[in-house]
């Protein structure tokens, strides 16, 4: 599929703004009238109130689940009991980026509409139709792809205001690496994720998301501190939520986000979010692509300014050693695996000294030093 045509895929509506969830029951009756809502205490909490009070008024049945905490087999087999014996046909997300991939895989099976409201901007999950499974203990397992995007997803940017900074900040992280690993699918000719050649659209998206944080990732960062919507603060979950994850799926992946997968494997990093490690791993990317010096110096300022982090010490495996740090090298750079996106060969020790590299790069920006 797609050898010679383009394809480009998206959610069927996206719908953002302060106080969006007062209209989650008008989207969702378009859908069905059964609805499953999975997530955790804070996500479940936070859209209770909206829900319960549309819900009712719409004459929609609805169920909460609260999610255990990691996309596993189990744990999807668990939730899809729960839909089977209350007959839903919606499957919705309250919460962040593992309880919406949970989701999609649930409703995949089963055949229902996905709503997705993320109660975060951490990741660009929400749009996407891709899900990551991971065992039981968090390490990557598998990727699921569901046959199409989520139906609806609702983002309420004064949900999100009051959730904490680090989160969108390490959305940011995520959203990061979305333009440079669409260009190098581009560059390279590489299939997306739907299995097509990249549009000019999913291009335009993953750069405006680039440029978007560059501009606007400051003020959005200070504006979630204070618990305030303002337009920076709009434009940068719109760049973390859905351009991040239109520019991803329809663009590609490449280094930065296999590096993420065996990345996985080291204990040491599981208390950092999805979007943190991948910050670090994009600016390997960078420095194993040799992109523009003056790119990889505006990159590094910027995520030494948000927060991000820019050294193996800032992710807690600075002390891990070559041998481990090698292993999961190894595991991103497997045969078929997205590292090999890019157009040019890449094998482990180029891989490795890129992160090396990257690593004393981000000391030499803590100190002050100017790496160009």
């Amino acid at each position: 599929m797609g050898q010679f045509t383009s394809i480009f895929i998206s959610p069927s509506r996206y719908v953002q703004g302060s106080g969006a969830i007062n209209e989650i029951a008008d989207h969702v009756s378009l859908l069905g009238d059964r609805i499953l809502v999975i997530g955790g205490k804070t996500g479940l909490s936070v859209t209770r109130e909206a829900r319960d009070r549309g819900f009712a008024e719409k004459g929609i049945y609805q169920v909460e689940e609260l999610f255990v905490g990691e996309c596993c087999d189990m744990e999807i087999e668990r939730l899809t009991a729960v839909s089977q014996k209350h007959k839903c046909n919606i499957i919705a997300a309250s919460g962040g980026g593992k309880a919406i991939d949970t989701v999609k895989v649930i409703a995949a099976n089963l055949k229902a509409s996905t709503v997705v409201i993320p109660t975060i901007a951490s990741t660009d999950a929400p749009c996407s139709c891709l899900s990551v499974v991971y065992d039981e203990h968090g390490v990557f397992d598998r990727f699921f792809i569901p046959p199409r995007n989520p139906d609806l997803v609702l983002v309420d940017t004064a949900i999100i205001a009051k959730a904490s900074p680090r989160l969108l900040v390490a959305g940011m992280g995520d959203a990061l690496a979305t333009w440079f690993e669409a260009d190098a699918c581009n560059r390279s000719c590489a299939l997306n994720l739907p299995g097509g050649r990249i549009t000019a659209t999913a291009m335009a998206a993953a750069r405006l998301c680039f440029d978007i944080l560059m501009e606007y990732g400051v003020q959005a960062k200070i504006a979630c501190e204070h618990q305030v919507v303002t337009p920076a603060l709009e434009k940068v979950i719109e760049a973390n939520t859905l351009l991040s994850g239109l520019g991803f799926e329809s663009g590609g992946l490449g280094a930065a986000h296999s590096m993420q997968d065996g990345f996985t494997v080291l204990e040491e990093i599981h208390e950092f979010t999805h979007g943190e490690k991948v910050a670090f791993l994009t600016l390997t990317q960078l420095v194993l692509e040799e992109r523009p010096k003056e790119t990889i110096q505006q990159v590094y300022e910027f995520c030494h300014k948000v927060g991000l982090p820019i050294t193996l010490g800032d992710l807690n495996i600075d002390k891990v050693g070559e041998k481990r740090l090698m292993e999961a090298v190894v595991l991103s750079s497997l045969p078929g695996k997205i590292m090999h996106n890019h157009a040019f060969p890449i094998n482990d020790q180029m891989v490795y000294d890129a992160v090396i590299v990257a690593d004393a790069m981000g000391r030499a920006v803590k100190k002050g030093t100017p790496i160009v």
